[in-house]
Order: structure tokens, then C-alpha cells, then sequence
């Protein structure tokens, strides 16, 4: 999937792997990894990229549901939220990572919520990009 035209690009550079630094070019993000400690780590301090892939799919899976919801002309409450927990495992060849992604949808009827969230991972970048390659369980909680 490529998109018809490019609207942003950023890059981040990782030196030192698991138990190095990433940052971006601009310098708004520069942080430490380390390893925790259930992949054989020390659990520093530092974050590690697949907290830093939730996070990221995370904001993005809530911008695509402020958007569906805004041309659906559905209000949202101010404290909507997306919590994306993201796992990483074995498998025959390597790693591979699992996504729940939990919707915060207060005071939204739950049939509505789950058309909204499935409209956002029909949108989503992050979405876009895992389909087909990560089985990404999606819920509405409120």
C-alpha cells in the first residue's frame, strides 16, 4: 500500500539497539532503551520500541476515531481515549508482536462505538500498515 502523495515524513535513528538510544533528526524525541527483564533484559530504565509502536499506534487509532466520529457528525466526550497494548513472542522464524487496541468511549452506545472504531481501523495508518501481518483485536469499553 503506497499512499498517492506524501504529506510528512520524520526519521529516528536507534544506535546501541535494545540498550541504546532513538531519536529523531529534529530532536523532539530522544529517549534511552533498555531490555526488560521478561525478554532477558536488565529493565532499566529506558523505554523499548514496543512501547514506543503502542503509543504511536495508540494516538494515531484515536485521531482516526475523532475522525470518523466528526463526519459522522457524533459528538465525543473530552476524555476519550485508546490504550494499544502491544505484546512480542516467538515464532518459528524470529519475533512477532500482538495488538489489543481498548477505545475508551464514554457515554457512547456501544453499537455506535464499535461502527466508530471500525470505521477508525478501516482509516488508520498504523491499521493500514499491520493488516495482514498482526491480528489486532479491537473493544469498546466505557
Amino acid at each position: 500500500m503506497t499512499p498517492d502523495k506524501v504529506l510528512y515524513e520524520t526519521e529516528a535513528t536507534a544506535t546501541g539497539g535494545r540498550e541504546g538510544r532513538a531519536s529523531t533528526g529534529d530532536g523532539t524525541l530522544d529517549v534511552t532503551l533498555s531490555v526488560p527483564k521478561a525478554l532477558g533484559g536488565g529493565g532499566g530504565s529506558g523505554t523499548n520500541p514496543e512501547q514506543l509502536f503502542a503509543a504511536g499506534y495508540a494516538a494515531c487509532f484515536l485521531g482516526a476515531v475523532k475522525l470518523v466520529a466528526r463526519t459522522s457528525k457524533i459528538a465525543l466526550p473530552d476524555n476519550a481515549s485508546v490504550t494499544a497494548k502491544v505484546g512480542i513472542g516467538p515464532i518459528a522464524v524470529g519475533y512477532a508482536l500482538t495488538v489489543e487496541l481498548r477505545v475508551n468511549l464514554p457515554g457512547i452506545d456501544r453499537t455506535v462505538g464499535e461502527e466508530i472504531v471500525n470505521g477508525a481501523h478501516a482509516r488508520c495508518p498504523y491499521s493500514n500498515a499491520t493488516r495482514g501481518n498482526i491480528d489486532v483485536k479491537l473493544s469498546v469499553v466505557s
